[in-house]
């Protein structure tokens, strides 16, 4: 028996951003049309949308951007039919990388939206 994060994550718990962008695209679109399945299915299901960044930039800038991430995610959720009250946003910025280095490919695996359940 699965677990409900391992279910999340099968269908696709991060979404990743192109450099200095907020914008969802296609392919982040269609993961969080399987995370909203999924999530409405599951209601009594909490999630937070972690906003996250790389390492270029200021602390200032990139909690910033990583909460306008957090939040176009959580804003398209909410039009997908989940109740505001099941999504919180945080923004960790730089501050939690899911891959050290300082080169394009970790950088953009950093740029990125995770849904973790809280």
């Amino acid at each position: 028996q699965m677990s409900a994060e391992d279910k999340l994550a099968q269908v696709g718990n991060t979404v990743f951003f192109d450099f200095d962008s907020a914008e969802l695209s296609a392919v982040s679109i269609n993961t969080l049309d399987r995370q909203a399945a999924f999530l409405n299915v599951n209601p009594a299901l909490i999630i937070i949308v972690e906003g996250h960044a790389d390492e270029r930039g200021t602390r200032e800038y990139n909690l910033a951007l990583g909460d306008r991430r957090a939040v176009a995610v959580r804003d398209y959720l909410l039009a997908k039919g989940l109740n505001a009250a099941r999504i919180r946003t945080v923004s960790y910025g730089k501050e939690r990388p899911a891959v050290v280095g300082s080169n394009e490919d970790a950088w953009a695996k950093n740029r990125r939206a995770a849904t973790v359940l809280n």
